[in-house]
């Protein structure tokens, strides 16, 4: 294996309100802003070391659907991990992009699993601080 599995970066939701779900997050979980990238609509929460981030249900997803969750890893090399996984049968959706998580900034890749749920992995870079 190419790479090494550490935990949880991310989790990325599907929200009907998003300045609802943003008060619930921060006022009833204790959440704070990281960021918000209002090119595409994002609300990006700290939980700890994670992120939970919010964007905004579209007309074609469910409101409350899981838009993606990423897995934080171990790479020295993730074009090659998206090889290895390509050649164990692995739906890649496009390839390895500079993407922000909750360890910073860096390279990650988004697969979908047999029940099609997307996922991205992303190697971990920094620790947030």
């Amino acid at each position: 294996m190419t790479f090494k599995p550490l935990g949880l970066d991310h989790v990325v939701l599907r929200v009907r309100d998003q300045g609802r779900s943003r008060r619930f997050y921060e006022e009833v979980l204790g959440c704070t802003l990281d960021r918000v990238n209002e090119k595409v609509s994002l609300v990006q929460l700290r939980f700890g070391d994670h992120l939970i981030d919010l964007l905004p249900a579209g007309q074609d997803a469910s409101p409350g659907g899981l838009d993606h969750f990423c897995l934080s890893i171990h790479c020295d090399d993730l074009e090659t991990a998206a090889r290895e996984l390509r050649k164990k049968g692995a739906e890649l959706e496009g390839g390895v992009v500079q993407r922000y998580g909750a360890y910073g900034d860096g390279p990650s890749l988004y697969l979908r699993d047999p029940d099609g749920y997307k996922i991205e992995l992303k190697p971990r870079i920094t620790r947030p601080t």
